[in-house]
């Protein structure tokens, strides 16, 4: 018997599937051992050396693991290529090397990067050494994000609140959050104006007077603006007397509207060129996330979730890959469906091949795509028993990808119109002449004026056949010296924006860019600050707490260092280094953790304790008001912001902040007002403010008059309870443990 071990059950029924019967294959059921969570777990001042202990879940499957080992003629151990799936591995053979005594060279080092027949037999017959070097790294990586969360965190407990944490990657992705935060703050819009003028190729139209529109938003825009007559083109303003025109204010623009609409036009110069665009490299795990939250609304937690359940059914390739590399065969594969879906003319003479910018991507490391290109939409479904709705989804997204990486080049016809506006006299100029009498102020009425309007037109759709753009605008055939004809005009006013707040994919944008973690860590980043209550998520966007911009600007403020963006860069640079065997790990953590502590004592002994801002009502504290003079102030906590006296902890006065949905009953017992509510996991949901006398809850907005039957309600109770019951029974099989809320209570129940 030959034992083939792996760290999920998905992944080892998988594997059951290819292997004979003389093969066993179990589960690890993940990571086997750590380090201990009471203590520090690393010898400082020995090296930095780990201690491990074996995790108390781990116990019985280490057992049975071990009971199958000394019965096994040889050890495959066929966790995931990449650093944690070798430092997964190398747990393992520790752990029944030292417990039983096992001979090392029993084991052996399986990497398959896809799970399918023919990539597993060929990584059980051609197995390998463990790589030290991806051991190495990801130790180095564990030490160093223990020797930050367990003694710069105690520091945040001293000086700034009990409970809070500070971690060597998290806290500067919150640093970019905390700073675009406080960029919108500051910002001061700036006003500017836009001037579009509707011209008709044919003069059989009635013109209309120019529109002065001071709201953008504004309902009342005309239709034109998106969808322009068939015989006309819109001309944007871009200069007056051939002068760049920029105008800032309406004063600057009635006296140009005012000649504009008796202005002759014809059109300058017809400029059209062929514009080719060239497909996208398939995914990385960067742009996997980046593309799910913009397309699908994914988070990137919610992306690597259902991607490692892809890839565990054996539809995808390794979903944890910075190589946009894809194989010959994948490549092939990929060239013969297009060639007899979608045609000939669809295929690019030479297979299209991507370089990787990273200087870890192997040629081994192929890109994420499918493993099965005839394979599509909910077709997925039956090779997986839990693979829903969101599993197609993401699965299309990486088909779409992967195949329109080998598809020929888009090609679009682009043409540029330059309009000549003569301003001659008439009624508009009179108008603005008297104007300018009137008022010496007011600027001079321009002689001419020059337009731009530009179309383009997807000439052959190419790869873009599997990715909808945006659609054509079609401009009529003119050409030089052509008279064009006024129909309307329009003058907007708009205001420069601040810039946005970071979603899940700009923020793994600008991680990726900074070279601040990896992609593999993105997912878990998001997840902690998120989880900490140092950032919300609202409308998909990030901002950041009070809390939050507290601990963010205290350990920029103490511990510059380790919240310095080239530096955390560089740090994870030298992790790489140690992956490629060009630096020995603990030399790394010697340079890192020495000036770290001299630090910690320092900020001890010396910082000030920082205090998170609170929010003032003016109201009485009713406990200690009328006799200590307390004052109710809003505060931010893990679960939302609530109500406190302004003497806590003298007076311990706390009430919950009931946030109502205005409008809507509660659809059970339609007496209740609906209410919004915090849960554990961050993300809110609605209930009934008479709880617990009725219990309704969902993660959904209900609809004003929505009504739900006691009958309805009681099979959506029993769904759930079957749902949790069946994720109890997969977490007792992982040795995952359940959510435990540690918050104040939100006043009812979380939908399961």
């Amino acid at each position: 018997m030959r034992l083939v071990i792996v760290e999920s059950p998905t992944k080892a029924r998988k594997l059951g599937q290819y292997l004979g019967g003389d093969y066993t294959v179990k589960a690890s059921v993940g990571h086997v051992r750590d380090l201990p969570k009471s203590k520090l777990g690393v010898d400082v001042d020995n090296g930095f050396q780990p201690t491990y202990v074996l995790s108390p879940d781990k116990k019985e499957v280490m057992a049975q693991l071990s009971k199958l080992a000394k019965k096994a003629s040889a050890i495959y151990l066929a966790t995931d290529p990449d650093r944690e799936g070798e430092a997964i591995a190398w747990h393992v053979l520790e752990v029944l090397h030292e417990h039983d005594s096992l001979d090392r060279r029993k084991f052996k080092r399986s990497v398959f990067h896809e799970i399918t027949k023919p990539a597993v037999l060929k990584a059980i017959n051609h197995p390998q050494r463990l790589n030290m070097d991806l051991v190495d790294a990801q130790q180095a990586r564990r030490v160093l994000d223990r020797l930050v969360g367990y003694q710069v965190s105690p520091v945040l407990w001293k000086k700034v609140r009990r409970g809070l944490s500070a971690g060597r990657v998290q806290s500067v992705a919150l640093r970019l959050i905390v700073e675009r935060e406080r960029q919108i703050e500051a910002f001061q819009p700036q006003e500017y104006w836009e001037l579009d003028v509707l011209l008709g190729v044919n003069n059989d139209a009635d013109s209309h007077p120019p529109k002065l529109l001071k709201d953008d938003t504004a309902a009342d825009k005309p239709s034109w603006l998106d969808q322009p007559p068939a015989a006309a083109l819109i001309g944007r303003v871009t200069h007056l007397n051939d002068r760049l025109y920029e105008p800032k204010d309406e004063r600057s623009v009635k006296p140009v509207i005012e000649c504009l609409a008796d202005a002759e036009y014809r059109v300058e110069q017809v400029e059209r060129k062929e514009r080719r665009r060239s497909s996208l490299p398939p995914f990385i795990t960067s742009t996997l996330q980046q593309s799910a939250a913009s397309r699908l609304h994914m988070t990137s937690r919610q992306t690597m979730r259902l991607a490692q359940q892809l890839y565990e059914e054996g539809l995808i390739t390794y979903h944890r890959t910075d190589s946009v590399s894809l194989a010959k065969q994948a490549i092939a594969m990929a060239r013969d469906f297009i060639g007899q879906e979608y045609g000939r003319q669809f295929l690019p003479n030479q297979p299209r091949r991507f370089k990787s910018s990273s200087k870890n991507a192997q040629e081994a490391h192929e890109a994420i795509r499918v493993t099965n290109v005839k394979l599509r939409g909910d077709a997925i479904k039956q090779h997986g028993p839990k693979l829903t709705g969101r599993h197609v989804q993401l699965y299309d997204l990486i088909w779409r990808r992967f195949v329109a990486s080998q598809m020929a080049t888009a090609v679009y016809d682009q043409t540029a119109v330059t309009i000549k506006a003569e301003i001659s006299g008439g009624t508009g100029t009179q108008a603005a002449g008297a104007k300018t009498q009137a008022d010496k102020n007011a600027p001079a009425p321009p002689r001419s004026a020059t337009l731009k309007a530009t179309g383009s037109v997807l000439k052959f759709a190419g790869w873009m056949k599997l990715f909808t753009g945006s659609g054509d605008r079609v401009l009529p055939e003119v050409v030089a010296d052509q008279p064009l004809f006024y129909r309307q005009l329009l003058a907007a006013q708009k205001f420069t924006q601040p810039p946005p707040r970071y979603n899940d994919a700009s923020l793994v944008k600008e991680l990726e860019k900074r070279g601040i973690g990896r992609p593999s860590t993105y997912a878990s980043i998001i997840s902690v600050i998120e989880d900490r209550g140092y950032v919300s998520r609202e409308q998909r966007r990030f901002t950041a707490t009070p809390v939050g911009m507290t601990v963010s600007d205290f350990l920029l403020k103490h511990f510059s260092d380790i919240m310095d963006y080239d530096f955390t860069a560089e740090m994870e640079e030298d992790l790489d280094r140690i992956a490629r065997g060009e630096k020995e790990w603990q030399s790394i953590i010697k340079a890192f953790y020495r000036p770290l502590h001299r630090q910690i004592e320092h900020v001890e002994e010396t910082a000030e304790r920082a205090k998170i801002p609170v929010e003032k009502t003016g109201e009485q504290c009713p406990v200690c008001g009328p006799s200590e003079h307390g004052e109710v102030v809003i505060r931010s906590g893990k679960y939302g912001k609530f109500r406190s006296c302004s003497r806590f902890p003298d007076c311990d006065y706390t009430e919950t902040i009931v946030d109502k949905l205005e409008g809507v009953n509660c659809p059970l017992c339609r007496q209740g007002d609906v209410i919004i509510k915090p849960s554990r996991w961050g993300k809110s949901f609605y209930g009934c403010s008479r709880y617990p006398d009725c219990d309704w809850a969902s993660w959904k907005q209900p609809r004003p008059g929505e009504i739900i039957t006691q009958a309805a309600w009681k099979k959506q109770q029993a769904e759930r309870a079957e749902r949790q019951k069946q994720r109890q029974q997969r977490r007792k099989k992982t040795g995952k443990k359940t959510a435990r809320g540690t918050g104040r209570k939100s006043g009812g129940k979380s939908p399961k």
